[in-house]
């Protein structure tokens, strides 16, 4: 009885925990070994898209360390369809730090701070099937330390008229 109440509870908090989330497609961070973003490493991400006639917004995901020693971060995404082809590729400039005051942006306590940035959105996908994103680092330097993870998140915008997420 006493594993079953438990059962029931688990099941109950991941609903609960899911249910607020429904309109994501995918999200996935990469973790970049000893907090390094080299120009070598390509965090990629594979996800499927099932529906060609929603809209959706894809986000860059970066976590930071307040070590981290430019206020802003150069990242190149390319996002590829299921036949391989190039859909998007777009160099993005997303500040991890107020350029005049230095104090961290994002979501974070002490020195560790998390970023979601808008990268496209209303984008409609041509083709069902399974798509691939590429991150790159571009910034002027080869290793990048002070880059904890890297990643992406691909949301289904709400239709007009429909009910919002809860």
């Amino acid at each position: 009885m006493r594993a079953l109440l438990f059962s029931l509870a688990v099941a109950a908090g991941v609903l609960t925990l899911t249910g607020c989330d429904r309109n994501r497609v995918f999200e996935e961070n990469t973790d970049l070994k000893d907090y390094v973003w080299r120009v070598t490493d390509r965090p990629t991400f594979s996800f499927p898209i099932t529906d060609t006639a929603a809209r959706y917004t894809v986000y860059l995901n970066v976590r930071n360390t307040t070590s981290y020693r430019f206020y802003n971060l150069f990242a190149k995404l390319t996002i590829t369809r299921p036949d391989g082809s190039i859909m998007r590729r777009k160099l993005y400039n997303m500040n991890l730090l107020d350029p005049i005051t230095g104090e961290p942006l994002g979501k974070g306590t002490g020195d560790i701070f998390d970023h979601q940035f808008v990268a496209i959105q209303h984008l409609k996908f041509p083709q069902v099937g399974t798509y691939k994103a590429v991150t790159e680092q571009y910034m002027r330097v080869s290793v990048l330390p002070d880059i904890m993870a890297m990643g992406l998140r691909v949301e289904r915008e709400q239709a007009p008229g429909e009910a919002a997420a809860k």
